[in-house]
């Protein structure tokens, strides 16, 4: 049974090893200080292991952010990246946010519009 928690701040150990298995990669530095910053974040957990994560950033005001949507390799196509989708948006309409937005690559783009995502256009600008 999967488990899904409210800004559970992973210990450096623990997200390490999830973002390995979910992306390939350790995580960006200082992950930490980026989440103590967002509106909040969510974890899936099967037991005690970390499976499945996303973090929603915010202006401070009317605009959320998903980021990070991410699950475990051996656990995707249960529906878990949906239900944490879901939640995040539950969770940023519950703190006052009116808009919740997602970039993403264009693989995913059937993912997030079977989430409720509808098209916009927007700009990226390469800052490095």
């Amino acid at each position: 049974m999967i488990d899904y928690l409210v800004n559970p701040f992973p210990d450096t150990e623990a997200l390490d090893d999830f973002w390995r298995r979910a992306w390939g990669v350790p995580p960006p530095r200082n992950y930490g200080h980026v989440l103590s910053r967002s509106l909040a974040h969510l974890a899936a957990k099967d037991g005690e292991r970390l499976v499945g994560f996303v973090n929603i950033a915010w202006d401070g005001g009317l605009h959320a952010f998903i980021l990070d949507t991410a699950v475990d390799a051996a656990y995707r196509r249960q529906g878990i990246a949906s239900e944490l989708v879901r939640l995040a948006a539950k969770l940023a309409r519950d703190r006052g946010a009116k808009w919740l937005h997602v970039d993403f690559e264009p693989h995913l783009e059937g993912f997030y519009r079977a989430c409720g995502f509808g098209p916009t256009a927007a700009g990226l600008m390469a800052l490095r």
